[in-house]
């Protein structure tokens, strides 16, 4: 008779509890296999495309390819048509054009392709000591002390005086050199260990190494400044004039790789949001000829509040619904009024190690499959879109409709977590919107951490919404 009780109450757990299983143990072998061979193109991604305009070169290659178009808003276009807009090399919209009239709104979904690193100041070059260096200025939110002692390459551009670009990209290609940010060693670091953890490396003292060899000439100062500006003009034809319309910036050098003996891990640099930016990429290039217009929009400078003319802040997604709509003779407003938008940012999973910061029982996990995340904020959801009820449910039902792993998650404990995306930002323009993306661990650091089945499970998300 317990026995009996026994395997009711299972039964009855099973019906009526939330079932969390990990997406590996709920996977095929025929999946598991499609999930590893698509983690590989990812990882490709990571390191091609380690900064906003790298990503924004990347994307708009790969729809290229794809047969996606610049877009002309004097044009007509039909179901099936493929238009791709850049915004200044450092965001792009791409949109697939719906069976659907466009007044019935589009499918959009949202990532970002920028991520914290170091930037180089406008007037970066100094010599101490006959070392030379780059000043910097961190970009986003970063904890200082994890960038010394990491080997940096060096990416942007260089506007010369008379206007022509410089392209830099060092520290990639094997033979290429790098370039860090050192640290006092242990045995003299006692008074540097007492600093508040948030200033054990200041931001000051994040000056990058690019040298140490003078100019062969006893006559003048700043020989290692000297030397290096003279090789930087032997290759480049620049001038230290020229560092003042420049954009560089200093990323982790190493390359994305599997972690553990299982290879079940990506680790690597900018993970944060380019897990999604990729699940995105490859869900909307696939796309034929949906029901609704798929819109994808890659963006810019959400890492510092979305702000400037690239970010989501701007009025560019406004503008280009609105020249979309009104090449079918419709308004921008009903058409954004009408839609629906997946905000595809990561949360943050849950660590072993320290989980004294996490509500278990609603954070996201490793291998859980991709999170929804109802809303960001902190601080009584201050920053956040909060998406309805009815919204929640209707991606619930898709997503199970799909086969698409899922979990639901949140910034950390209440009071304690916290930060936001650009689903705000959307959801002002009367879209319903909600968060989607992939659990990170570590982020923000310069090796994040995320499981190949829930990049698999993103990617699979963001297909079956836009083809919903």
């Amino acid at each position: 008779m317990a026995k009996k009780e026994t395997s009711g109450a299972k039964e009855l757990k099973e019906k009526l509890f939330l079932q969390k299983k990990n997406a590996y143990l709920r996977m095929s072998d025929a999946e598991v296999k499609k999930c590893d061979k698509f983690c590989e193109g990812y990882k490709r991604f990571l390191d091609e495309a380690k900064t906003e305009r790298e990503a924004a070169g990347f994307i708009e290659r790969e729809a290229k390819a794809a047969g996606f178009v610049p877009f002309d808003k004097k044009k007509r276009y039909k179901a099936g048509d493929r238009v791709c807009y850049v915004n200044r090399e450092k965001a792009v919209i791409l949109a697939v054009i719906g069976k659907e009239p466009i007044e019935k709104g589009v499918n959009l979904v949202a990532a970002h392709i920028d991520s914290p690193r170091l930037d180089m100041k406008q007037n970066p070059m100094i010599e101490k000591d006959e070392v030379a260096y780059f000043k910097t200025h961190y970009y986003g939110g970063i904890k200082k002390y994890q960038w010394p002692t990491v080997p940096l390459s060096l990416h942007g551009v260089m506007i010369k005086a008379d206007g022509s670009k410089v392209v830099v990209r060092i520290g990639e290609d094997e033979g290429d050199p790098v370039f860090c940010v050192s640290d006092l060693l242990p045995h003299l670091a006692s008074a540097q260990m007492k600093r508040p953890s948030a200033e054990i490396v200041k931001g000051e003292e994040l000056n990058l190494i690019i040298g140490s060899r003078p100019f062969k000439d006893d006559e003048t100062s700043e020989r290692v400044k000297l030397n290096l500006l003279m090789l930087l003009n032997e290759k480049y034809g620049i001038t230290e004039a020229d560092f003042l319309s420049a954009e560089l910036e200093a990323v982790p050098a190493f390359k994305a790789s599997d972690i553990g003996f299982d290879r079940s891990l990506i680790g690597g640099y900018g993970q944060d949001d380019r897990v999604c930016a990729y699940t995105e990429l490859m869900a909307v290039l696939g796309a034929k000829s949906p029901k609704k217009t798929a819109v994808a929009i890659l963006t810019d400078k959400e890492e510092t509040g979305s702000d400037g003319n690239t970010g989501l802040r701007s009025a560019y997604l406004k503008y280009f619904i609105a020249d979309l709509a009104a090449s079918f003779g419709k308004e921008g407003r009903e058409v954004l009024s009408n839609s629906k938008c997946l905000s595809a940012d990561v949360n943050a999973a849950y660590d072993p190690t320290f989980p004294d910061v996490f509500e278990k029982n609603n954070a996201s996990v490793l291998n859980g499959g991709v999170c929804v995340t109802k809303y960001t904020g902190s601080r009584g959801k201050s920053g956040t879109s909060d998406a309805s009820a009815e919204f929640v449910g209707e991606i619930r039902a898709l997503l199970d409709k799909n086969n698409v792993i899922w979990q639901t998650g949140e910034l950390g404990k209440v009071d304690i977590g916290g930060g936001g995306t650009v689903a705000a930002y959307i959801a002002n323009l009367n879209v319903d919107t909600i968060d989607v993306g992939v659990p990170v661990m570590s982020m923000h650091a310069p090796f994040e951490i995320t499981a190949k089945t829930d990049v698999y499970a993103a990617f699979k998300a963001f297909e079956a919404f836009i083809n919903s």
